[in-house]
């Protein structure tokens, strides 16, 4: 019984993380079948193939081949005019060569180098797109959450005015109020039907991206929440190392300036000399008219010296070298960039954390406002029309501030993460 209780929980938990309103289930839906990042993982695939194209080159080559030739010679003469008989020839030949480099001035070498630093920077190309498919499917997911309570937002407000002005008509028959009263209730109603149609436009807009990120059906129920639990460093300076050693940018910037050398390496060996074996052994039949049968085996060193090439290999070495440099500007480049974005990231995350606060603060306050100067003016007091709409404008703008915050303060943690090179499906929790 103890173990089935066991069972159970895990199946439930299990299932809570998967469910349709878990950000853990849309993460893992487009980090499954969000086709830009399959189709970086198949050019990773490629690439490693490069290694075994590399190594290829200090094994030998080993050629197998055969030809059937079938001769027939008539109408022969001698120089005295005497006719001789036709003769019928079929030859066949078999043959096998065997290549093997024996040194290449460490180009062979180089370029196996070369392919494996390709493929390191594939890896890291590779965790770039993974970390920008996290990123992009936890603000979708996210804004479309924002984006949803701000319609609801307007919905109620819209609501409200309607009351409003349904009171205020009875109010104004009444001669409670004046026309200029009920003018500027029908005025913040349409107003509010204005911002009404936009939230609902951005709601559709948000649901669109979202689907097309996350490769997912978006949730009939919106009104969730997720706790999320995420490490983060816990000052600027931590974050900063953290970029300079995880971050892919500047991986893959790294990757390409030592690729570039490797590429200048390969290009001066070029100038060295080059050895290389051969062996054939090979089997003819029906040789000649005297000779049946011929076996043969031949070994053959080849020692050559590439000494000119019309300036071609001294143009390719410049060139070279210039690729080398470029990439090495570049990698500096990176480098300040990765510094700049990271401090960006981090006082985002640190502003956006206070801007949280005081948004919850102000829609505090301003819903005690509304409260008050609503009920003072439906009990007749000396509170006036244009007071009651400004706090419910006051209200609605507070409640649209403070889901925004909830959203940007999520979303800045995802992207100091990102920054930081951390931003994996490990980092839920």
């Amino acid at each position: 019984m103890k173990y089935i209780i066991i069972v159970i929980i895990l199946t439930f938990k299990f299932t809570y993380l998967f469910s349709e309103d878990n950000l853990i289930f849309f993460v893992d839906s487009a980090f499954k079948n969000n086709p830009k990042l399959n189709a970086e993982r198949n050019n990773f695939k490629a690439i490693k193939e490069n290694i075994n194209i590399s190594r290829s080159e200090f094994l030998p080559n080993l050629t197998v081949s055969g030809s059937q030739t079938s001769t027939e010679t008539y109408n022969q003469t001698t120089r005295a005019g005497q006719n001789l008989s036709d003769t019928n020839i079929n030859t066949e030949t078999k043959s096998f060569s065997i290549d093997q480099k024996i040194f290449q001035g460490f180009q062979g070498y180089n370029s196996l180098k070369k392919s494996q630093l390709e493929l390191e920077k594939a890896k890291f190309q590779l965790q770039q797109i993974e970390q920008e498919t996290i990123l992009k499917s936890v603000t979708v997911f996210y804004d479309l959450i924002f984006k949803n309570k701000s319609k609801n937002f307007n919905i109620s407000n819209v609501d409200l005015f309607e009351r409003q002005v349904e009171s205020d008509s009875v109010r104004l028959q009444k001669g409670e109020i004046s026309l200029t009263d009920l003018a500027q209730s029908e005025s913040s109603l349409a107003g509010a039907r204005a911002k009404l149609i936009a939230a609902e436009t951005n709601f559709l807009t948000s649901k669109t991206d979202f689907e097309r990120i996350t490769r997912a059906i978006v949730p009939e129920n919106l009104e969730f929440k997720n706790e999320l639990y995420i490490d983060l460093p816990t000052n600027l300076n931590e974050a900063l190392k953290l970029s300079k050693t995880n971050n892919p940018n500047l991986l893959v910037a790294k990757m390409e300036s030592l690729i570039t050398e490797k590429e200048l390496n390969i290009e001066k060996a070029k100038f060295a000399p080059t050895a290389s074996l051969n062996y054939t052994k090979s089997e003819n039949n029906d040789f000649s008219s005297s000779v049946d049968e011929n076996d043969q085996e031949t070994v053959k060193a080849t020692l050559s010296w590439p000494i000119i090439k019309g300036g071609k290999n001294y143009s390719s070495i410049k060139k070279s070298r210039y690729k080398n440099e470029e990439s090495r500007l570049l990698l500096e480049d990176t480098k300040n960039e990765i510094t700049s974005s990271t401090t960006n990231a981090w006082s985002s995350f640190q502003s956006s954390k206070s801007v949280l606060q005081a948004t919850k603060a102000q829609l505090k306050a301003a819903e005690i406002a509304n409260e008050g100067i609503t009920l003072e003016y439906d009990s007749g007091n000396t509170r006036t029309t244009l007071e009651v709409i400004q706090s419910r404008t006051l209200l609605l703008d507070a409640r649209i501030s403070s889901a925004k915050a909830e959203r940007d303060f999520v979303v800045a943690q995802f992207e100091l993460l990102d920054m930081i090179g951390n931003l994996s499906l490990s980092t839920f929790k």
